[in-house]
């Protein structure tokens, strides 16, 4: 996304540590000794008793097929592979490409905080051959192929910003989807900037994307782009930030769904916590970006809990004045909390019942039902 945080960079240590999440023991440490020690592919079986012929299996202690995710990515050429990653901390970056498709990959403790893919570059971050990441660049996994499914793994970006003070450029993804039919099941994202980028791959594509029973922190449009998203029963946390003086601290949610799309991001039964003082968070800004302007970012939330941490008297800001949020296609329904309290009603637009009716997981997947899959 644009550079829209270049204010001082955090103070203290990290993210990771400091979140109630528990995000940076888990993200940067190694997985607990005992966690696989005698199976370390749990009931996903092994590369003696694999399940598949297209099943895959990752152990950086070598009792697997191959010992990174990017290795077993590469050896996964076409389509249907289940990659199962036993306990660890892989600290690389992975992408998966448009050919790789209808893949499955499974952290086989069915714990996500077992199974941590991470890196730590930033958009501002120099390249080895000159220039820098860009946000896109800076994800620590990439998805661009349709039909991806995640189970219980945490998908993280440990970059610092109080690290690295002469970077501006402090957007730093851990994972980036661009595939219609990705689903997330159990998965964790971790992050400060822009953590989260649902995404497509093109202006033209509506791609859907399902995460269920999910976890996301960060500070800045944590969870951003033009996909068509449902997050149910997902818990999307805001950090503390000690860089800044005064609100707002961040936003939550950043869309920047394209102006033919129906439907972009809907949030339901969810709840969104804080551990930053009380409405220095703003729910949401819409993303116009300069390669799309007519872009008309959409989002509802409903059924969800909105903690003291968000801005219940002006939940929604611009993000540039050239856009303002009102013009775009933000609605409430039926949220709870104390950041859902109606102070300023002409800050907090609510769908009807009739128009919620049509604000369902169904309505925006079509005849995709992930909620239906199994392992």
């Amino acid at each position: 996304m644009p550079s829209h945080d270049t204010r001082i960079p955090l103070s203290r240590r990290g993210f990771l540590l400091a979140s109630t999440g528990a995000a940076a023991a888990l993200a940067v440490a190694p997985a607990p000794a005992h966690a696989g020690a005698r199976r370390p592919f749990g009931r996903f079986g092994s590369p003696a008793a694999r399940l598949t012929p297209q099943t895959l299996y990752v152990d950086p202690k070598g009792r697997g097929d191959h010992t990174t995710v990017k290795d077993a990515v590469t050896a996964a050429t076409g389509s249907g592979w289940t990659l199962v990653l036993a306990p660890a901390t892989y600290r690389e970056t992975v992408a998966v490409d448009v050919t790789r498709t209808d893949a499955t990959w499974i952290g086989a403790s069915e714990d996500p905080r077992d199974v941590v893919v991470v890196y730590d570059n930033a958009a501002g971050t120099p390249k080895p051959g000159g220039g820098t990441y860009g946000t896109t660049g800076s994800a620590t996994t990439t998805v661009q192929a349709d039909g991806f499914t995640a189970r219980w793994i945490t998908f993280a970006n440990d970059w610092l910003r109080a690290d690295h003070p002469e970077i501006t450029g402090t957007q730093a993804v851990a994972i980036k989807v661009q595939g219609d039919r990705s689903a997330f099941h159990h998965c964790r994202f971790l992050g400060h900037q822009d953590t989260l980028y649902a995404d497509s791959i093109a202006l033209t594509s509506f791609a859907r994307q399902y995460f269920s029973h999910c976890y996301a922190e960060g500070d800045v449009d944590f969870v951003f782009g033009r996909a068509t998203a449902v997050y149910e029963n997902c818990h999307f946390r805001t950090l503390n930030r000690t860089d800044l003086a005064a609100a707002p601290y961040g936003f939550v949610f950043a869309p920047s769904t394209a102006g033919a799309n129906p439907r972009g991001y809907l949030v339901t039964r969810s709840r969104v916590s804080s551990e930053a003082p009380d409405t220095f968070y703003k729910l949401a800004r819409p993303w116009v970006p300069s390669s799309d302007t007519t872009a008309r970012p959409s989002l509802v939330v409903r059924d969800t809990w909105l903690g003291p941490g968000i801005d219940a008297a002006a939940p929604y800001t611009n993000m540039s004045d050239a856009f303002p949020w009102q013009n775009q296609r933000f609605a409430e329904y039926r949220d709870t909390g104390p950041g859902a309290g109606i102070t300023v009603p002409e800050n907090r637009p609510q769908l009807t019942a009739r128009h919620a009716e049509s604000a369902t997981r169904e309505a925006y997947l079509g005849d995709w039902k992930p909620w239906r899959e199994e392992c």
